[in-house]
């Protein structure tokens, strides 16, 4: 196992032993530790368990761990305290995570990140002769054209550095498409990250609004449109979270644009509560915001309650 894989668990390691631990949390811990032990591109793993909402701030923090062990520069006679750091820095979003998943609904949700071998040995015993595997294990992903010419040269000294500089070559195009890869999916997220914090501001101002004047303002409108607009974005990025508090968002100022919702002091705490929520969810605030959350999805109920009467 890579030094990073060891440093990465022995962390989340030392995080659990600071929390109270039943089987449940225990299996949880296990199911995580799997995940990072079978992962062949662990920045690939950790990018998916972003996506997961109960998962994605324990997942960023151990996203800044990887980080530092494969970009920053390691002073190695501080590493040790910066271990101790590293791992204390987990305790908060381990405990959360723990509380928030159940062991199997955890492993379903990480079930395609765990990268297992089937054993065709196994499966396919008396298929394949001895040589055959023999030359399998050696020429690996290369195609089947080479590998039996690799087999009529009777590997030659030639034949042997063909081979090598075309698994050479395969290795670097696969690195340079990783590369890609995540280059790709961190531009992604930043922008997400762009088009979700944009409204914010100016919806926040027209919370306080509210709280000054009894008129309502004609672009509550666009901004309803753009709550929902915002909401389809986050579910379809894998944040639920975000996703519902855009809905409960767009509903709040739909009411009150029909003027069947009063702007009362309580329910413009409870619709910036919402923002509250999205902010600290993409920004990865080191804050508790259970409170808030929890306020917001009281008010998600009473919203979907007015429009149970109504109709």
């Amino acid at each position: 196992m890579d030094f990073t894989k060891q440093y990465i668990l022995q962390s989340i390691t030392a995080a659990s032993s600071n929390l109270r631990l039943n089987n449940q949390r225990i299996e949880a811990i296990a199911i995580l530790k799997e995940v990072i032990t079978k992962s062949n591109d662990l920045q690939h793993a950790l990018n998916h368990m972003k996506k997961i909402t109960e998962l994605s701030k324990f997942a960023i923090k151990l996203s800044e761990i990887h980080h530092y062990l494969s970009e920053g520069n390691i002073d190695f006679m501080k590493l040790s305290d910066k271990f101790k750091e590293q791992s204390f820095n987990l305790i908060k979003e381990l405990n959360l995570m723990l509380d928030n998943v159940e062991p199997s609904s955890l492993k379903q949700k990480l079930s395609h990140i765990i990268e297992t071998d089937v054993g065709d040995a196994d499966n396919s015993a008396g298929e394949e002769t001895p040589a055959d595997k023999q030359i399998n294990s050696e020429v690996g992903s290369l195609d089947l054209h080479i590998l039996r010419e690799k087999e009529d040269l009777q590997k030659s000294p030639e034949s042997n550095k063909i081979i090598t500089e075309v698994r050479a070559l395969e290795n670097n195009v696969k690195l340079q498409q990783e590369n890609e890869e995540q280059k790709n999916e961190d531009a992604a997220f930043k922008s997400f990250e762009s088009i979700i914090l944009k409204p914010i501001k100016s919806i926040d101002e027209l919370l306080n609004h509210f709280a000054i004047d009894s008129e309502i303002p004609p672009e509550i409108e666009e901004y309803t449109k753009q709550m929902l607009v915002n909401s389809e974005l986050s579910f379809k990025n894998g944040f639920e979270i975000l996703a519902q508090m855009h809905e409960i968002l767009a509903k709040g100022l739909m009411h009150i644009k029909n003027k069947t919702l009063i702007p009362s002091k309580e329910v413009i705490e409870s619709l910036r509560a919402c923002l509250i929520v999205i902010v600290a969810v993409v920004k990865s605030k080191e804050v508790d915001i259970r409170n808030y959350h929890n306020r917001a999805e009281v008010f998600g109920k009473f919203l979907n309650k007015i429009k149970t009467e109504e109709s």
